[in-house]
């Protein structure tokens, strides 16, 4: 096993490659329309007044469907059997894992891990936790998955506007950050050198175990970071993805992308055990 410590720019951003959907799509297996929540065509708000990569702005989307929580290790294992399917992080050896006692955005490379062994064979697979969010995967496999599947992943503004619910706040229950434990599983330490299980989970949780969104979305903040599809800018690279949300690592004094505004980028390949998404259609 490799084991090797690297300083992980996750949380600060993620990455995105050009990609075409089947034409007709057809629906996602085990999926219904009680698993998703429909999202009028409209003109809506995204972002935030004076930030960066996210200014406040006005978009108009069409119609779409998205699912109301993540995608799972159950769901991902189906489309496994029915391709066997390996991920870069099989095939690479590269995934990122995290275990208490690291410095802040500190990562260990674990060259055993992969989606069944989100943190390294050492530390337990997920036989049970199939209704957790699957994780060790890349924006690469992803995309894959949603060829199979027959679906897509959210733009990065339709991400938003699902996230938001309505709201114009910081976050969908308004600008109070210490409600953030009604509604996302995150770290609540002051750092992570010593283990935080004070919710209940260290690392994932299973899916819809947090109170959901005005809309009935599921950990749209905490849990797993969501890639997206788009650009933030027209000459940004195709090796570059993003992804929103922010995810059980993410802590206040740390990463805090658990909510409306913030994106971040990652490697089209890179493997994170924090990193996840969830489907529309």
């Amino acid at each position: 096993m490799r084991l090797k410590n690297k300083t992980c720019l996750f949380s600060v951003v993620f990455l995105f490659g050009a990609y075409r959907l089947p034409a007709q799509p057809v629906p996602a297996p085990g999926e219904t329309d009680s698993n998703f929540v429909r999202v009028h065509k409209g003109i809506y708000s995204v972002g935030k007044k004076g930030h960066f990569l996210n200014p406040l702005r006005k978009v108009e989307v069409n119609d779409f469907s998205i699912a109301k929580t993540e995608t799972t290790n159950a769901q991902f294992e189906k489309f496994v059997a029915a391709t066997s399917y390996k991920t870069d992080a099989e095939r690479m050896h590269n995934a990122m894992v995290f275990e208490p006692g690291l410095k802040e955005f500190e990562w260990i490379e674990d060259s055993t891990a992969y989606w069944r062994y989100p943190n390294g064979i050492s530390r337990g697979g997920i036989e049970n936790k199939m209704n957790h969010p699957v994780t060790c995967i890349s924006y690469n496999d992803i995309l894959a998955y949603c060829q199979w599947a027959g679906v897509r992943l959210p733009s990065l503004e339709e991400w938003e506007i699902a996230c938001r619910a309505g709201s114009d706040g910081d976050y969908f229950f308004g600008n109070d950050r210490e409600k953030i434990s009604e509604y996302a599983n995150i770290w609540h330490g002051r750092n992570h050198l010593t283990a935080d299980s004070s919710d209940g989970y260290m690392y994932t949780s299973p899916v819809a175990s947090f109170a959901p969104n005005p809309w009935g979305l599921y950990d749209m903040y905490g849990n797993v970071f969501e890639f997206c599809t788009g650009k933030l800018k027209k000459s940004e690279s195709n090796t570059i993805a993003h992804a929103r949300g922010g995810s059980w690592w993410c802590s206040k004094n740390a990463c805090n992308f658990f909510n409306s505004y913030d994106i971040g980028r990652v490697n089209i390949h890179a493997s994170f055990s924090n990193q996840g998404f969830r489907i529309v259609k």
